[in-house]
């Protein structure tokens, strides 16, 4: 009735009113009622501030499937379906990772990683080893940290393997996660393929095109990748050569690195010294007011000497444990009994029998095993609610107070609301003490997770943690019959599905011995038994989402056939259960037209795709990601059918669109940054000519670009290179980086001889400053050659294809497929000045590096074919122009009749066109500033 109830909740709204942050919701009504409010606002808050998509009205009233919204992913990624929980399970594990405050002498380590970042490419990825519990998370978190720090333009992709068989091991599932990274960093949106061995198989073309549109360097870093399931097999393109400015780093555990992998150079953690040893664990008693004797302390340093008890993880908890009985028992005590421990398992083991003894009850002993057991037995772990859910005997304070206990000793931790091992040589104790390593025992845990999770379904309750669990806990137990019912669940599959867990799905069906066209008759007749009991709107609706999700599985099957017959069902459905024009309508005709571009059937697609636009144009405004979406997509098909300039027209448009959403958001490409330096402007106008003030300048020229506003980035830019000058000399190559940016910014206004004078002095410098293989020096070879090229002054274009050409052969070797795209960009320009003959030879070599690398049958072999099969035309030797033609041809026909085979190749071999057209993209031309 608008009354304060109590003084508590008087002092309670005062506070909140003095947070900045804050939201009040205004509620009459019961508790049940008050708590969904709350929970619609938090999600609201999630899904804008912090995952940064846009909930319209229309979408959150009409459209969003509360329970299983797809717009975060389709927003930013395109048609590319992606979990936002992985993503935040990984954010978490780096800050787990980093958590602790001692650098354990980690300098020595951080310089070695440091040189392998600046050491000259081509360069094999670098091997951190040591033991288990030897600080190699820690590292490599902190150095991330730094790096992040002090190299805002280098660009790190990092990824932490959790326990093995967990699906952040899964090896698809990070590639794809890395790919979508980078694409999301280079502002691509292209489409990407599912299939786990295409996606494993095209990794290394994707990274080298989208490494080329980063200016900066690129520092993969994976953490416990020998955890990696078939870590070798799946991850081979780490022995391909790098591109040039790429780097790599992973972390091994000695015991278990691959025998290939051991050639690589090897950065090895040693032991930790006495030193290390006394920091540690006086961190450790000093937190909790425990002060050691000397005698102790040499007790505690003499003890940890050994390999297995002088690592990391061994002394946190040696510390820990003794802080722990500190205040309350006999140091002494608990110090001999420590120095009996002789590696991490063991002392673990001593760590959970003090937990068990501080316990009141055996009923509360026995709902500790429990507990450890089940989280143990799961795929990815389990929540408090479904504990208490699990076991009713089991209070919330019985459950918090074990849990604290538990966390504060390293047992535990949460990963994404969901509790698991903190460590694996946690979980292996438990397997031994609980469980005895007795595969029956594990397997009863298994099935009362089986139970729980299918008394969830038999109530319709699908969440993404029953579509999570039970599936793979069915796996485990090898029980076939019982997984392939729980696969036809239909919202168990499109729940796995559309948070992108398509590899999994995949490898569920492979166990049950289904192929791919029995798999998609089975999911269609569930789908049209489904059907029968369909009545209402609401699960019409529902009915044409399942319908939806069918038709994009089976397409990234590469099904096309039997991908078009459920798209089209849910087109019939939304048209008539919503409206025709209604937004779901849209998401329809724009999956339908996606099968028939697959299928080259061009005509069909476009007129889906207008359709489409035309729909969300009316439904969302002209300037909505979605509508970006669909001129992608009419971009993407325009390209294939070589309308290169109504292709560019609808790029320019969405790519617009896509940078005032970002504004918007101020999350994506450097507009948070914007906001960061626009406040060190008053301290550049008025502060000293310094090479970081310069630099500063630079970025924000950089970002005024990307914001469209050229007049002001034109004068940052100028600003930056007459300080540069002015501090460094003008023939530092930080001088050639803002001459390149204005030459960049001068061919946007069309100022094309400005454009060119600029880019000629930057290339003067960075010839004579930079390594011929150097990526910056490639940088502008290419983007001159391209604008020669454009203002017809192609004798003077041909020395710099030359060049790249060269570069390539340097930074890659001679039979590498991104020389033959240099070789083919060349023989293109030969062409264009009729000169057949000095082309012939370079498109004949591109052929052999291409067949070599790709096989016969590839496309890029049949795009060179076809050129040459021109260029034999034109010299009038029709014969074998007919033969070459007639190859290029089979190839064609091949690679459409494909079903679940080898990828169409997104490269095109006559790589000007497609070099063009990235050239005319800001993120491609501008360079942020380097250290």
């Amino acid at each position: 009735d608008g009354r304060v109830s109590s003084v508590s909740v008087q002092q309670l709204i005062e506070q909140i009113s003095s947070v900045n942050k804050s939201k009040m919701i205004d509620h009459v009504g019961g508790v049940e009622e008050g708590a969904y409010e709350i929970y619609n606002c938090v999600e609201k808050i999630i899904k804008q501030d912090i995952l940064g998509c846009e909930v319209t009205d229309l979408e959150g009233k009409d459209l969003v499937n509360k329970e299983d919204s797809t717009a975060p992913e389709e927003e930013v990624f395109g048609d590319v379906l992606w979990d936002a929980h992985d993503e935040q399970e990984q954010m978490e594990a780096f800050q787990q990772a980093s958590n602790s405050t001692c650098e354990l002498g980690f300098e020595k380590y951080f310089e070695r990683l440091n040189d392998l970042v600046a050491a000259p490419a081509p360069i094999p990825p670098l091997l951190v080893s040591g033991g288990p519990g030897s600080g190699k998370s820690l590292l490599l978190a902190k150095w991330i940290q730094l790096q992040q720090k002090h190299s805002p333009n280098t660009l790190i992709l990092y990824h932490f393997v959790g326990r093995p068989m967990s699906t952040s091991s899964e090896s698809a599932l990070i590639i794809k996660r890395l790919t979508l990274k980078l694409m999301q960093h280079s502002w691509l949106v292209s489409p990407l393929t599912f299939d786990p061995a295409k996606l494993l198989e095209e990794f290394p073309r994707w990274l080298e095109k989208l490494s080329a549109r980063h200016q900066g360097s690129i520092i993969i870093i994976i953490d416990s990748i020998d955890q990696i399931q078939q870590a070798e097999k799946h991850m081979k393109w780490l022995i391909d050569p790098l591109p040039v400015n790429v780097r790599v780093i992973v972390s091994v555990n000695v015991e278990t690195c691959p025998q290939a992998w051991r050639l690589w150079p090897t950065l090895h953690l040693d032991p930790l010294n006495s030193k290390d040893v006394k920091s540690l664990i006086s961190a450790e008693c000093n937190s909790a007011n425990v002060k050691l004797t000397k005698e102790q302390e040499k007790k505690l340093e003499r003890h940890c000497r050994s390999a297995t008890t002088c690592n990391a993880l061994y002394v946190t908890l040696l510390g820990k444990t003794i802080a722990c009985v500190g205040n309350t028992g006999n140091i002494d005590e608990i110090l001999q009994q420590c120095c009996q421990c002789q590696d991490t398992v063991s002392l673990y083991r001593l760590v959970l029998r003090s937990i068990q003894e501080s316990l009141q009850s055996d009923k509360e002993k026995g709902l500790l095993r429990e507990i450890l057991c089940v989280i143990g037995v799961s795929h990815n772990g389990v929540s408090e609610s479904e504990l208490i859910e699990l076991y009713p005997e089991l209070t919330s304070a019985v459950l918090a107070s074990l849990l604290h206990s538990l966390h504060k000793m390293c047992l535990l931790t949460y990963g994404c609301g969901l509790l698991k091992f903190q460590h694996l040589q946690a979980w292996e104790m438990v397997k031994l003490e609980y469980m005895e390593a007795d595969e029956n025992v594990i397997s009863a845990y298994r099935q009362k997770l089986v139970e729980y999770f299918t008394m969830q379904l038999s109530q319709d309750r699908v969440t993404w943690r029953s579509a999570d669990e039970l599936p793979w806990l069915f796996q485990q137990q090898g029980d076939k019959q019982k997984l392939h019912k729980c696969l036809l669940n239909l919202f168990v599959s499109q729940n796995l599905y559309k948070r992108g867990h398509f590899a999994e799905l995949l490898s569920y069906w492979q166990l049950v011995g289904k192929d791919k066209s029995s798999m998609a008759a089975e999911y269609f007749d569930s789908l049209k038994e489904y059907e029968k009991s369909s009545e209402g709107e609401e699960s019409m609706v529902c009915l044409a989402d399942l319908y939806e999700t069918l038709g994009r599985f089976l397409k990234d099957l590469g099904l096309l056939s039997q991908a078009v017959a459920p798209l089209q069902r849910s087109l019939e459905i939304r048209e008539t259960a919503l409206d025709p024009d209604h937004p779901r309508v849209a998401q329809s005709l724009h999956q339908l037209a996606g099968v028939y571009v697959q299928w080259k059937k061009f005509g069909n697609a476009e007129q889906l795709y207008k359709q489409a636009l035309e729909i969300s144009e009316n439904a969302y405004g002209a300037e909505h990601p979605r509508v970006a979406r669909e001129l992608d997509a009419l971009a993407t098909l325009y390209q294939k059918q070589n309308k290169y300039e109504q292709a560019e027209q609808l790029r320019k448009k969405s790519f617009k669109i896509r940078q005032k959403a970002a504004r918007q958001k101020g999350s994506l490409c450097g507009f948070a940054l914007l906001r960061q330096r626009a406040l060190q402007l008053e301290e550049l106008t008025l502060g000293k000519d310094t090479p970081d003030n310069a630099r500063t300048l630079n970025e924000l020229g950089v970002l005024y670009y990307l914001q469209n506003n050229l007049e002001t980035a034109e004068l940052f830019l100028k600003r930056s290179l007459e300080m540069r000058e002015r501090v460094l000399g003008s023939e530092h190559p930080d001088c050639a980086q803002s001459l390149n940016n204005l030459a960049a910014l001068y061919n946007e206004k069309k100022h094309y001889d400005k454009a060119e004078e600029l880019y000629e002095k930057a290339l003067d410098i960075r010839r004579r400053a930079l390594a011929p293989d150097h990526p910056s020096l490639a940088y502008t070879v290419k983007h001159l050659a391209v604008l020669y090229k454009k203002m017809g002054k192609l004798d003077k274009a041909v020395p710099l294809y030359e060049l790249a050409v060269e570069i390539r052969q340097k930074s890659f070797g001679p039979k590498h497929p991104s020389v033959a795209t240099a070789l083919v960009n060349l023989a293109v320009l030969y062409c264009q000045m009729k000169k057949q003959i000095e082309a012939l030879p370079l498109y004949e070599r591109a052929l052999k590096i291409y067949e070599d690398s790709f096989g016969h049958m590839h496309p890029r072999v049949g795009e060179t074919l076809k050129n040459l099969a021109v260029l034999s035309y034109e010299r009038g030797d029709f014969e074998k122009a007919a033969e070459l033609y007639k190859r290029a041809m089979e190839i064609k026909e091949a690679e459409t009749l494909l079903i679940g085979g080898k990828a169409t190749s997104r490269h095109s071999s006559s790589g000007d066109t497609f070099s063009l057209k990235s050239a005319l993209s800001p993120n491609a031309f501008l360079e942020h500033g380097q250290r």
